[in-house]
């Protein structure tokens, strides 16, 4: 079998339809229990306080506004590259869900940033790349409600995206470029001196499962969607021309 097979919609239908409730109860479940478990049965911090319990969404969130520009610059390519449809749908699909993360992210960051460095905003490089990855996935979706032709939109929308993928690597590693910003290193990191104690970092993990898991959820129910929109416009185009 191969992994092309996939990009049949009626293919992609059939597997999504039978994966989509198995993946929606497990991201219910460990949102819940990943959430539940961080603000509430995770002590403050000596040094934060009760504030480090927004990592529990920031750092997620975070993560996933950078892996779905990241999936939509691969499903671009494969439909610059393979002309398959259903990539160029799963990539409009997850633009308005990456650009739902990265509000998240920058929301919960200037929530952060406030009590930390006093400010709800500073023009810190990855604070600043992250600024501007939004602004793609905004540009990004009005391309795409701005063009007609559904093909044209997938050529120009890929483009984008491989543009865009410079803010989304900026992002993840603008602390290592530019040691001088506020932002502090990685949360989850193998180095012991930079990573969170156990008692934040556990919980932590199973809430980045559940963003996963959200993420997947979300794309397959907004992919779908996409196909049989495409199926009725199809339709109705016929009932014009007949």
């Amino acid at each position: 079998m191969s992994i092309w097979e996939y990009a049949n919609p009626k293919k992609f239908m059939q597997t999504s339809g039978v994966l989509l409730p198995w993946v929606t109860a497990l991201a219910v479940l460990a949102l819940g229990v990943g959430l539940i478990w961080g603000f509430f049965f995770t002590p403050d911090a000596d040094r934060f306080g009760s504030t480090v319990k927004i990592i529990y969404l920031h750092v997620p969130a975070a993560m996933m506004a950078i892996s779905a520009w990241t999936m939509m610059l691969v499903t671009s390519l494969i439909w610059l590259v393979r002309r398959h449809h259903v990539s160029a749908l799963a990539a409009k699909a997850a633009a308005p869900i990456g650009l739902m993360f990265t509000v998240i992210g920058l929301v919960t960051g200037a929530i952060w940033g406030q009590p930390m460095w006093g400010t709800w905003w500073a023009w810190d490089p990855r604070l600043t790349a992250f600024l501007i990855l939004a602004l793609f996935y905004l540009g990004y979706i009005a391309l795409w409600a701005a063009v007609e032709n559904p093909d044209t939109a997938a050529d120009l929308t890929s483009v984008l995206a491989i543009v865009g993928s410079v803010f989304a690597f900026l992002s993840r590693y603008a602390v290592l470029f530019w040691n001088q910003g506020l932002h502090q290193g990685a949360s989850l990191s193998l180095d012991e001196k930079e990573n969170v104690s156990d008692v934040y970092w556990l919980p932590l993990v199973v809430c980045i499962v559940g963003f996963v898991l959200l993420f997947v959820t979300l794309v397959l129910i907004r992919t779908r969607t996409e196909i049989r929109s495409r199926r009725l416009q199809a339709l109705l185009t016929r009932e014009r021309l007949a």
